[in-house]
């Protein structure tokens, strides 16, 4: 048990062994959508919060995938009566065989939180992005119907634009960690707990893959 989450270096080994392969910075998502049902797509990892075990994923405020005016309006939405939390990763690494299933209460950061600190951790990441990912916010609605036959290629933003309307940072906080290693036969849960002074502890225990 401590404030270093013990999973984080886990995920890091796993990303080291596996950075030949470009799909390894991708997992899935899950939420439970606007209309009750699941919903899954793919992101990127957009790398941890300094000095946390935070994961940063970027996304468009403007699609339906992640419903960002809902999750902004009442973060408590997503949760169900039946589980703590809804919001999910899988995370599978296909060369070293390494699953991370993660579970945590997702932040959502745009261009109106009140936050500056927030807000700062929010262009920190936009001029993280590369200049190509970053025009796809300025890009036709995700989601409409397509009436134009014009790509992202060709819109153009400034390289040393802040961040536009649409760019969103979604910063997930794990609550819990579910690691498989199949090579070893090994899997491992992490669950948090609050100290009395409410610093977040880890606890770990082995379990039957």
């Amino acid at each position: 048990m401590g404030t270093v989450a013990p999973w984080k270096q886990l995920v890091l080994n796993a990303m080291q062994s596996n950075s030949h392969l470009k799909h390894s910075s991708y997992f899935q998502l899950a939420t439970i959508g606007i209309n009750g049902r699941p919903a899954n797509r793919t992101v990127v990892f957009r790398g941890f919060q300094e000095d946390s075990d935070k994961i940063q994923i970027n996304t468009d405020s403007r699609t339906h995938k992640f419903s960002v005016t809902r999750l902004t309006n009442n973060p408590q939405y997503f949760r169900l009566k039946t589980s703590k939390n809804v919001h999910s990763i899988c995370w599978y690494f296909t060369d070293s065989w390494e699953q991370f299933r993660i579970n945590g209460a997702v932040d959502v950061i745009d261009g109106s939180n009140p936050d500056p600190v927030k807000l700062q951790q929010r262009e920190k990441a936009w001029f993280a992005s590369s200049p190509r990912s970053r025009l796809q916010y300025v890009g036709p609605y995700p989601g409409l119907p397509s009436i134009s036959e014009q790509s992202s290629g060709e819109f153009s933003l400034d390289d040393s634009t802040g961040p536009v309307d649409a760019f969103c940072l979604l910063v997930l906080n794990p609550e819990q960690v579910d690691y498989l290693n199949l090579k070893e036969n090994k899997r491992v849960n992490f669950t948090t707990r609050q100290s009395d002074d409410s610093e977040k502890l880890w606890n770990l225990e082995r379990i039957n893959p």
